[in-house]
């Protein structure tokens, strides 16, 4: 299987999608931000810089984020492709990135591209509620994911909690910046032939139906 760079707008459903790829293809799925919250924990100079970066909510030097990169995608697990989430994030890390696969001589594969309008979005955002005992994911705007008791976990009967960033005001400003800062890579990615927009809307297994299409192509 070749590799995947996921992008999509907040609230999307980017990681559950990348979580059935890896589910599906036995693909690990690669989350920048995953990496750097692992990194901060470590008692080390750069770890130490990590968590002082996103504790106050900035962006690790790109120079910083390379070299963690390299590092992941040069384990066993990455030989025969993986899915990429959250990198890259512009024209400048999309070029590092094309050195860095041939240095590693691995090809970039497919770019997929999760396309759903601002209103289907918002609702989503508004109405997500994440469990604070276990992580499951719930909906309120949406009849099929609402919990069956209102703001208690199906699975594990925990406490259901809305993020701090899950509100309108963040939402559009997130949404603002991802179509200001995507465009010029999803251009930079077209003009390669490897890019495939996906329709976002309808439910998570439909959605993934779809990107199984893409996928069989290659």
């Amino acid at each position: 299987m070749k590799n995947i760079i996921f992008i999509a707008p907040p609230a999307a459903g980017k990681g559950t999608q990348s979580s059935l790829i890896e589910k599906e293809y036995h693909m690990p799925h690669i989350s920048t931000g995953d990496i750097l919250r692992e990194v901060s924990q470590e008692d080390s100079e750069v770890g130490s810089y990590i968590l002082e970066v996103l504790s106050q909510g900035g962006l690790v030097k790109d120079d910083i984020m390379y070299q963690l990169l390299e590092e992941r995608l040069k384990k066993e697990d990455c030989r025969n492709g993986y899915v990429l989430d959250g990198f890259p994030r512009n024209v400048e890390q999309a070029m590092k990135y094309d050195e860095m696969l041939k240095k590693l001589h691995q090809e970039l594969g497919y770019v997929i591209v999760l396309d759903i309008d601002e209103k289907t979005l918002e609702k989503r955002v508004t109405g997500r509620r994440i469990c604070d005992a276990c992580g499951a994911v719930y909906n309120i705007n949406t009849e099929k994911e609402q919990p069956k008791e209102e703001s208690i976990c199906d699975v594990c009967g925990g406490r259901l909690k809305q993020r701090n960033d899950d509100n309108i005001e963040s939402f559009r400003n997130r949404y603002q910046i991802y179509l200001e800062k995507m465009q010029p890579l999803l251009d930079y990615y077209k003009k390669k032939g490897i890019l495939y927009v996906i329709d976002g809307r309808g439910s998570v297994e439909e959605i993934f139906q779809k990107i199984k299409k893409v996928l069989m192509k290659g």
